[in-house]
């Protein structure tokens, strides 16, 4: 889209929010991120430096992120169980930016995850801390970004498989840690994980047998899914329970007309952005960082609808808005600091910069390989594959590498 004939979305009073004259604390809120969107869509020139158009602003993310990546602010002590995740959010954003890191620093990302696997399994969420399914994903994602020998030599892939096992339940759920909770999350995470490092081929049936029944069990009868049986459908367990059962082969028992009608109708009219849960939940408002987490389902169930019974029908977009998000990205989640941020107001963070940029490329590229780019073409980011959240050349290239690299298991470590 030329800069010049960029024009402002054409909003009626059907885009915004009517509390029906029963005004609620919710609904304030609502109302009052409508108001500050509106301000950013009606002023965008004055957020992006009085210059013509729309920019991501690479110039300004690329040293917040390598700033982050050297020395955190003491505002993350809170996240000292989640220092993979801050290596992983601030390395894939870079990676989607085009940013290629030093060979040093690539090294030095790899020593320190090396520092947080554990002699028995999995990933820790910093040194000594005990393994973790949530921070294994996140640490094994970085280190098949940074895919050098030494990163992927760094994964002992004999004994995350053991740690695999020790997490998985006779329902075929698995526990986060030892003794802890189950949920659709940890599902992905370990499908994730066997996946990416060459696992799953040989041990999908034993270590995901009724997975698919889990996940299942899980879907809702709005159409979203839960993080376990009767909860609540919720956009980031909906795209980890769906995105599981791709990675297992089993996305066909996903009820996808339900799920697609919950997905479309997460996307918000006025601000264009994703939120979190049911529309009835008035006070779930616009996040950026589902952006990812709602956007990335389309294109996998694009791809399910393709090799179903839509198999003559060719879409050319995402079965959602995608210029929409853009706009929302672009205008209301660029901070002026460096870094995307959740909604205006808010302060930059590395996750929200992570999930925003995952959900700006996931829009930009279209399913029949065009480009659908808001702005100038320099705004276009780095393919991410909607399965596992890293580029897509970063999955063929840990799939081939760990396609040769023989597993030495010394004992059946199944039972």
């Amino acid at each position: 889209m030329d800069d010049q004939s960029y024009d402002i979305r054409k909003l009626t009073n059907d885009d915004f929010y009517d509390d029906e004259g029963t005004p609620s604390g919710t609904t304030i809120d609502q109302t009052q991120v409508e108001q500050t969107v509106l301000h950013r869509l009606a002023n965008f020139e004055e957020f992006s430096d009085l210059e013509p158009g729309l920019h991501l602003k690479r110039e300004d993310h690329i040293p917040y992120l390598l700033k982050g990546l050297k020395r955190l602010s003491t505002g993350y002590q809170c996240l000292d169980a989640s220092q993979p995740w801050l290596c992983y959010w601030i390395v894939h954003s870079l990676s989607l930016l085009g940013h290629e890191l030093s060979t040093d620093e690539k090294s030095s990302v790899v020593r320190f995850l090396s520092e947080c696997q554990n002699p028995a399994g999995g990933f820790g969420g910093g040194p000594g801390q005990i393994s973790h399914l949530a921070p294994t994903y996140a640490a094994i994602n970085c280190l098949c970004i940074i895919g050098t020998e030494e990163a992927y030599h760094s994964i002992n892939r004999e004994k995350l498989l053991y740690f695999l096992y020790q997490m998985r339940q006779s329902d075929g759920s698995f526990t986060m840690h030892e003794g802890g909770e189950c949920d659709t999350r940890s599902l992905y995470c370990a499908a994730s994980v066997a996946s990416l490092t060459g696992l799953l081929k040989n041990v999908q049936h034993s270590l995901f047998a009724c997975s698919e029944q889990f996940i299942v069990s899980c879907q809702t009868y709005e159409g979203g899914i839960g993080g376990c049986p009767g909860t609540e459908a919720h956009g980031g367990y909906t795209f980890c329970g769906y995105a599981a059962a791709v990675i297992l082969g089993h996305e066909k028992l996903i009820d996808t007309d339900r799920l697609l009608r919950w997905l479309g109708n997460r996307q918000m009219r006025m601000e264009g952005g994703f939120q979190i849960l049911s529309q009835g939940r008035t006070n779930k408002l616009v996040d950026g960082c589902y952006s990812f987490w709602q956007g990335g389902v389309f294109p996998l169930i694009h791809n399910t609808l393709l090799e179903e019974e839509c198999k003559s029908l060719e879409f050319c977009n995402w079965l959602f808005d995608q210029t929409a998000l853009q706009e929302y990205l672009l205008i209301s989640c660029q901070s002026r600091f460096g870094g995307l941020i959740d909604k205006p107001g808010k302060s930059p963070d590395y996750y929200h910069t992570c999930y925003c940029l995952s959900g700006l490329s996931i829009a930009q590229h279209s399913p029949d390989m065009s480009n659908m780019i808001v702005g100038d073409h320099s705004n276009l980011l780095v393919a991410t594959h909607p399965v596992y959240n890293i580029s897509v050349d970063c999955v063929a290239k840990a799939n081939n590498y760990f396609s040769r690299m023989p597993l030495n298991l010394k004992e059946d470590i199944s039972t």
